[in-house]
């Protein structure tokens, strides 16, 4: 029984028409939006959530959208126990984090893998914008890279990515606690992989993820568009590389959900030829 279903006889067909059917579950905790034409029955919605649902111990609304320079959302607890921190399991790793003071999205589960399935032995692998460290906890745990450096500017992210290298038990995994514009350049090496998942804005640091490329290195490059705009990664990727006097190919463009209507969240993968 979904969302609407189970409210069905609970809600007018006018209030059910605004309902929000589909919510992202992080751990124990639903995170759901609340239509302004549904403030008044958040309670209700919450409640219902949890005796539908055994696996669910919070339901928070979110308040405003993501923003800031965490890229964080707040978020109002309406229904369980009083705490908004979790432990999310994806790829045979648990990760703890704080679903309000970090940003995470359970919806790249399956990019994740995407990538950790690409990664040879042996590979020495750049995070930039690591968050909790679900890229390199993923990458440690399934594949069978040398080191991965991770760099996060959201101080209560780097905490929670520090519990998680420990709770996953992995020693290849050196993190980095600052702006990637000034702890990068002190780190004297090349990368064989590196990965930029900050889709919005990312294209403005593609000069600083080339100066730490080689011949070979793989680039997966996040950005948000609509699919009439999928062309301008490529040319970003174009712009940069030109910039930096580097020659690539495009090896795939892919397509890691939808972020809005029309909009995806995609990843370039290009390489340093």
């Amino acid at each position: 029984m979904n969302l609407k279903q189970a409210l069905a006889k609970k809600l007018t067909t006018s209030q059910l028409s605004h309902l929000r059917n589909a919510f992202d579950v992080i751990g124990d905790i639903a995170i759901i939006e609340i239509p302004e034409e549904l403030e008044k029955k958040e309670k209700l919605i919450a409640e219902t959530i949890l005796s539908s649902h055994n696996n669910i111990k919070v339901v928070c609304k979110k308040v405003g959208i993501h923003g800031g320079t965490f890229r964080t959302q707040k978020l109002k607890i309406i229904a369980g126990e009083k705490r908004k921190t979790t432990i999310y399991k994806e790829n045979n790793c648990s990760l703890s984090l704080n679903t309000e003071t970090s940003y995470f999205s359970p919806r790249l589960t399956t990019e994740r893998k995407r990538i950790y399935q690409q990664v040879k032995p042996n590979e020495s692998i750049l995070v930039m914008f690591s968050g909790v460290a679900p890229y390199p906890c993923v990458i440690s745990k399934n594949a069978k890279p040398k080191e991965i450096y991770a760099i996060e500017i959201n101080p209560h992210a780097h905490k929670f990515a520090q519990e998680n290298i420990k709770l996953n038990k992995l020693t290849n995994v050196k993190l980095f606690l600052g702006d990637v514009n000034k702890v990068l350049p002190q780190i004297k090496k090349k990368f064989d992989r590196i990965l930029m998942p900050l889709p919005k804005s990312a294209n403005e640091f593609l000069d600083l993820a080339l100066s730490k490329s080689k011949k070979g290195t793989i680039i997966h490059f996040y950005e948000f568009m609509q699919e009439h705009e999928f062309f301008q990664a490529e040319e970003f990727v174009k712009v940069a590389c030109l910039k930096a006097k580097k020659k690539y190919k495009i090896l795939h463009l892919a397509k890691c959900g939808k972020h809005a209507t029309y909009t995806y969240r995609i990843c370039l993968d290009f390489q340093i030829v």
